[in-house]
């Protein structure tokens, strides 16, 4: 198993994540993107085992895409930077896969409503979601969860590349959804960030992703 985390200075986030990370995981994975304050020499502090790259170009999108190709492992399970995600619930995500299925993908909202999240985030969450819902025939209940896991043998089946490198989890879902994935949906609890603000505004953000949900569903 490779665990992949995406960075871009998370220096005060990493010490909710890295130490719980079960020792025996094949590799830890931490995708840089020239992140100007310690994330990396803290990331090495706190799990010395660390494997620490950097991305090439620029986004999320681009460095979830780069870990993937660089990872090892036989399952690659992503975790926020951000500490919103709890790695204690890995073993939910890798049972799926063991029954079978191709992606775990993860849900904040499966468990109820997460607490720390704003409303307007909420909402724009059920716009992305019921897109994709309709124009894909599902029943999901999240499209942007950083919590995922897949066999790399799947995930190598969908092409992930996309034109600025800023796309992320909703263009791996369309595309993973279109290639045939056997996908299941595991609920997780959304811890909420803990230190410094969002990358993207969540306006941004979530014009992006219903565009990426409409223009995936149309094209070739």
């Amino acid at each position: 198993m490779s665990v992949l985390i995406c960075t871009l200075n998370e220096e005060p986030n990493l010490a909710r994540i890295l130490p719980r990370i079960l020792s025996s995981v094949h590799e830890v994975i931490l995708v840089d993107g020239h992140s100007t304050d310690g994330t990396v020499q803290v990331a090495k502090q706190l799990r010395p085992d660390i494997r620490i790259i950097y991305q090439p170009g620029e986004g999320k999108g681009d460095a979830l895409r780069y870990g993937i190709q660089q990872a090892t492992g036989d399952i690659v399970v992503t975790l926020d930077a951000d500490g919103s995600t709890d790695p204690a619930d890995i073993p939910r995500f890798v049972e799926p896969l063991l029954r079978g299925y191709d992606f775990a993908k993860g849900s904040r909202f499966r468990r109820g409503l997460p607490r720390k999240k704003p409303k307007h985030r909420i909402l724009g969450n059920w716009i992305i979601v019921m897109t994709f819902n309709l124009l894909y025939r599902t029943f999901f209940t999240d499209l942007c969860s950083g919590y995922n896991a897949f066999w790399k043998s799947s995930i190598e089946r969908v092409n992930l590349d996309s034109a600025d490198g800023l796309e992320d989890e909703p263009l791996i879902n369309c595309r993973a959804k279109k290639a045939g994935l056997r996908m299941v949906e595991v609920g997780h609890f959304d811890l909420g960030r803990i230190h410094g603000d969002t990358k993207a505004p969540s306006w941004r953000q979530g014009f992006r992703a219903v565009r990426t949900v409409v223009r995936e569903r149309y094209a070739r």
